[in-house]
């Protein structure tokens, strides 16, 4: 008996239409009896999925911000983002889009900030780009991907990448952010010789502010494991405030050549006040001006590097909480899987727009889906308190990025568990998933990975007489890929 049915049998024994005609009417819309569901349920669900991925409110704001121009990133134009203005911006985001997938889409999925993305922004595109038009190749890649979807051409791009390649990407992105998880906590840092990378300070761990990312990292761990609804976020709230004692009993203050001990970019002290009217103006701060600043070529790929990113992990976890709810057939497809796709795209749009990186679908929304939640009732639950979420956003001063890096590690550990996909026996498979996966994390970059990951899996098909197994469009792909990976000689030789 599948799980759809189960919840079904088990729905009879509830009241899923509530009292009234308004009640019914939700019902029917939602097709909650249908889907074996119940309106508590619905409920409990949106609001179980809201906490189990709250903490990319105040964790967003970070990666992309912050209070001023020597603790965030800073783009080549020598601009920065405020932590505020972001966080209002990712609720905002998250709040509108998730309601939105909830109505057209009628599935139990949140939209909001994807972490790989908005990390990606932050390290790799902001030192040739200002962030205006970073988040001007945000919207571009969500534009296509919007066009792709209501054109149909989605699925048949998704099925010309190996799956091993697909799910190898995935687990790079994973080692991707938590390699910049340790880096920012200084759990991983240089060394003035010998080994690029070491532990800690001399190989031990000697601050305050790392010990407390060590004691975050086992608390969300444990939490994780255990399968606590909200683990990430309860994680990140306690060792929070671990921090906040921490530095009003030490005075540790911010990390400097004269302090190196202390926090390395928010100081963890409690606001003023908890709650202040969302500063919305970030709202259309975007430019398409990436095009002339590094040229075409570069900034098409850096839109190829975001779009794949966004293209394959939404995939991927549609797919999977669709059947962890019972809703997909052995296929992986799913009820109105177009208009998901299309709103997906959307989301990308949007937080282009609104300078909150790629906002795409959530696989914490499995923690709603795992409360019993079958409809997009429980999306426009999680949705409308993503909105209440932004007169919260001063507590985004309050977490240190040494909190915040432990949520990364996490998150990183849990898309690992996708190379159970991956059939490491034939090695014209290990090498291109073994290369992608590395090169992701060693040379900071998701694009680099792709692409090395891409050209080996052609070359190596082709070594082997198996060219007739590498569909035509990823040759073409890894053409491209070539010529990204040249391109400094070849604008040297074109300039010249």
């Amino acid at each position: 008996m599948t799980l759809l049915g189960t919840r079904r049998e088990t729905a009879e024994n509830d009241d899923p239409r509530g009292t009234g005609p308004a009640a019914g009417r939700l019902d029917r819309f939602f097709r909650i009896t249908e889907r074996g569901s119940t309106t508590g349920r619905e409920l409990r669900g949106g609001l179980v999925t809201f906490f189990a991925m709250a903490y990319i409110v105040i964790l967003n704001p970070l990666i992309l911000g912050g209070t001023s121009a020597e603790n965030a990133p800073v783009d080549v134009a020598g601009g920065w983002l405020q932590t505020a203005q972001v966080g209002a911006m990712t609720g905002l985001a998250a709040g509108g889009l998730t309601i939105l997938f909830g109505l057209v889409a009628n599935l139990p999925f949140a939209l909001a900030a994807g972490l790989g993305i908005n990390s990606f922004l932050a390290v790799a595109v902001i030192g040739d780009v200002t962030w205006p038009e970073a988040m001007g190749l945000v919207l571009v890649n969500g534009l296509l991907i919007v066009l792709l979807a209501v054109t149909g051409a989605r699925s048949a791009i998704f099925n010309a990448v190996p799956r091993q390649l697909k799910a190898a990407i995935t687990v790079g992105i994973g080692l991707f952010i938590a390699f910049i998880g340790f880096v920012d906590a200084g759990f991983v840092t240089r060394t003035p010789g010998g080994p690029p990378v070491q532990l800690g300070d001399g190989g031990s761990i000697t601050s305050v502010p790392t010990l407390v990312f060590i004691v975050g990292l086992l608390t969300m761990g444990i939490l994780v494991a255990r399968k606590v609804k909200g683990g990430l976020l309860i994680g990140l709230v306690a060792t929070t405030v671990v921090a906040i004692v921490a530095e009003s009993v030490l005075h540790l203050g911010p990390a400097s050549d004269d302090n190196p001990g202390g926090w390395h970019l928010t100081v963890p002290t409690l606001p003023s006040s908890l709650v202040s009217v969302p500063d919305l103006s970030l709202l259309g701060q975007f430019s398409f001006g990436a095009f002339d600043r590094i040229g075409a070529l570069a900034a098409t790929m850096l839109v190829f590097t975001l779009f794949f990113t966004n293209f394959f992990d939404a995939m991927g976890t549609m797919t999977g909480l669709a059947k962890q709810g019972g809703l997909a057939d052995a296929d992986g497809n799913f009820p109105r899987i177009k208009s998901a796709l299309v709103v997906e795209g959307v989301g990308a749009v949007v937080g282009g727009a609104t300078s909150s990186s790629s906002n795409t679908v959530f696989v914490d929304s499995a923690a709603g889906v795992g409360e019993g939640a079958r409809t997009g009732l429980a999306s426009v639950v999680t949705g409308g308190l993503f909105l209440v979420a932004m007169f919260l956003t001063p507590l985004t001063a309050v977490v240190p990025i040494e909190v915040a890096s432990a949520v990364l590690v996490v998150v990183g550990a849990m898309m690992m568990g996708q190379i159970k996909e991956i059939d490491l026996t034939d090695f014209t498979v290990t090498l291109p998933v073994f290369l992608t996966i590395v090169t992701m994390p060693l040379t900071y970059s998701i694009a680099n990975g792709i692409g090395i990951g891409f050209v080996t899996w052609v070359l190596l098909r082709f070594a082997c007489g198996r060219a007739r197994d590498v569909h035509p469009l990823l040759w073409v792909v890894a053409a491209g890929f070539v010529v990204y990976f040249v391109r400094g000689p070849l604008t040297a030789v074109v300039g010249g």
